[in-house]
């Protein structure tokens, strides 16, 4: 179980990664919209691309872990993405969490710990 655990650490890490460099990505696209100019903003954008390698990575990994373990085990442990993407939007997006959430990223510890056990 160690090892699904670390593989799901790494898949979260992964995962928030890409989603950090989307959100990087839409913070500097001017209007969100279905246009060749808006389009051309996404591709010209280095955090776009950064987004779609590590969520490939993410989805590889992901395909690793769903063929050699048990989903009951593999899928609760999707949740690290939770903790690790609150980091993130502390340390990178400078954002205020309250403390309820905190209290819920416990839980989640306390539930992976739980599904990690044999």
């Amino acid at each position: 179980m160690f090892r699904l655990v670390i593989l799901s650490l790494v898949q979260s890490i992964f995962l928030v990664a890409g989603q950090t460099f989307l959100k990087l990505t839409l913070d500097k696209i001017d209007n969100l919209s279905f246009t060749w100019r808006c389009i051309k903003q996404f591709l010209l954008n280095y955090n776009f691309l950064l987004s779609g390698i590590f969520m490939g990575l993410a989805t590889f990994l992901w395909f690793y872990i769903l063929k050699h373990f048990p989903f009951s085990a593999a899928y609760p442990l999707i949740s690290f993405s939770y903790i690790i993407g609150t980091i993130a939007s502390i340390i990178i997006f400078h954002e205020q969490v309250p403390p309820v959430r905190y209290i819920g990223i416990v839980l989640i510890i306390i539930g992976a710990i739980l599904v990690a056990q044999k």
